[in-house]
């Protein structure tokens, strides 16, 4: 089975650890309904090196330019410090492409307002780090507005920035990454530190 392909796009400044947990768990097959289904490729405006907001200097895999909706399963789009500044619309271009076509889009934090200033948050449920936020980017969206940490609706992901995992669980559900009992155990261990369901998990594929 071929594996198709999540495009984490990649950038200076971008929040590292908003898409650490979804990014972490589609790498790892472990529990995994389909093993290997899926792989993360991290897509840059050009191959030069970016840096994290945490430091980390990355080289994308590709480019926004060389990517191919036909192959793509996901466009998970980070927070960062740049998208209030009108940066990175060829992440937004390609975001738009993809809804189209009816390829998933995830954004987070800073990502949603700029979904929002494109006008792709006008019509359907989502959230962000707050409404007035999201208000400041002029959009005709707010009768959409969820106040909760993630949703999904027409395909699209949005998150707030204190919910990198809810955001990740909202993935994993959208990519059918695991089964529902896999799912809960994985959200019980990370956000209560309750790893019973986990353990459950573990014993059963010994």
């Amino acid at each position: 089975m071929s594996s198709r392909n999540v495009f984490l796009f990649v950038f200076d400044t971008m929040a590292d650890w908003e898409t650490s947990f979804a990014v972490a768990g589609i790498h790892n097959p472990r529990y995994q309904q389909h093993p290997g289904r899926y792989r993360i490729v991290t897509v840059g405006a050009t191959r030069k090196h970016i840096t994290t907001m945490g430091g980390l200097r990355v080289i994308p895999d590709t480019t926004l330019s060389e990517i191919d909706s036909n192959d793509a399963a996901m466009l998970i789009l980070p927070g960062g410090e740049t998208w209030e500044s009108h940066s990175n619309m060829a992440a937004i271009d390609i975001a738009r492409v993809f809804f189209i076509e009816g390829v998933p889009v995830a954004a987070i934090c800073g990502a949603t307002f700029a979904l929002a200033r494109a006008g792709m948050l006008d019509d359907f449920h989502h959230t962000s780090n707050c409404s007035d936020y999201l208000l400041a980017s002029g959009y005709r969206g707010e009768k959409f507005y969820c106040d909760v940490p993630a949703v999904t609706d027409e395909g699209v992901i949005t998150a707030s920035g204190l919910a990198p995992l809810e955001f990740a669980r909202e993935i994993f559900k959208t990519l059918d990454l695991y089964t529902p009992s896999a799912l809960e155990a994985w959200y019980s261990l990370y956000k209560f530190g309750n790893a019973t369901r986990y353990q459950e998990l573990a014993n059963c594929a010994a």
